[in-house]
């Protein structure tokens, strides 16, 4: 039986490693787009390979708009990631999400100024992403959490800002009309490249607090955020080694092949340097 493929784990604030990993080993690897975060840590679960990435590295050292999402990405692609997992913390913008329950969002909502695409050099790509989330591996967390007996909310819209200040209540209050579920500074950027990449990618939206539009509670401030960080961490932890093992052994799904109708420039036409830039990405097109 061939290995199975591996999984890729992005840690968010208060996750800066994963438990019961065994055979484990470091990865600094290099990438055409710079340095990710940090050292990957790779190791077993159960039979299965999987890849930690702390986003903000160990310590918490890198602001949002600082993060190197695609050398990020291109890293975990490289090292036979084909499903993904995000841990981010987030705020509540509705009443039902309060803190420490878990939030699989379906949808985004960008208001950054930034923009993430490994293409350009000469190839043209536009992926398909009016359906970012994978939903079959959204199904497996959300089993994965209920019967640990996590409140989980399957569903529902992540609003990306930029920060890294948090919102006014002007803005918090703007988002929470518009029927936006939670807001964060971070995983946009990476459902983007894990469709780019043709890898499966669900989110784990850890909520820490209200954002700043419930007048009744105390603004958020980090010291508040950082206590239902650990709880939100060892959850976490908990929903990850239940899933794992359930993720397929092979990368079969839609999402693994989102390239297919994307690529818009003519292969005669890809320039052998951004070929060899993306080869990680656009291996299966140029192997034959």
């Amino acid at each position: 039986m061939p290995e199975p493929v591996a999984i890729g784990i992005i840690g968010g604030s208060g996750l800066y490693q994963i438990d019961g990993l065994t055979e484990i080993t470091e990865h600094d690897v290099e990438t055409p787009f710079g340095k990710p975060s940090d050292s990957i840590v790779g190791g077993r679960l159960g039979d299965r390979q999987v890849y930690f990435l702390p986003r903000h590295a160990r310590g918490h050292r890198i602001l949002p708009h600082e993060l190197p999402h695609r050398a990020n990405i291109w890293a975990l692609r490289s090292l036979g990631v084909r499903f993904v997992i995000c841990v981010t913390a987030v705020g509540s913008l509705q009443d039902k999400y309060a803190p420490r329950h878990i939030v699989l969002p379906s949808q985004f909502f960008d208001r950054t100024s930034q923009i993430h695409t490994f293409f350009g050099g000469g190839i043209v790509a536009h992926v398909a992403f009016a359906d970012p989330i994978s939903a079959e591996l959204q199904r497996l967390i959300q089993a994965a959490g209920a019967a640990l007996g996590h409140t989980m909310h399957a569903g529902g819209t992540y609003v990306n800002m930029d920060g890294p200040q948090f919102s006014t209540r002007a803005e918090s209050e703007t988002n929470r009309r518009l029927g936006f579920d939670v807001i964060g500074m971070t995983n946009l950027a990476e459902v983007k490249l894990c469709r780019e990449a043709e890898m499966a990618v669900a989110t784990m939206a850890m909520i820490t607090d209200y954002d700043c539009w419930k007048v009744e509670e105390e603004p958020v401030t980090a010291e508040a955020v950082i206590a239902h960080l650990r709880a939100n961490a060892e959850a976490a932890k908990a929903i990850l080694a239940r899933v794992v093992p359930e993720i397929p052994r092979e990368a079969n799904w839609p999402e693994h092949r989102a390239l297919d109708m994307a690529l818009v420039t003519g292969r005669q036409w890809w320039p052998a340097e951004t070929v060899k830039k993306l080869a990680p990405i656009l291996g299966r097109f140029t192997s034959s």
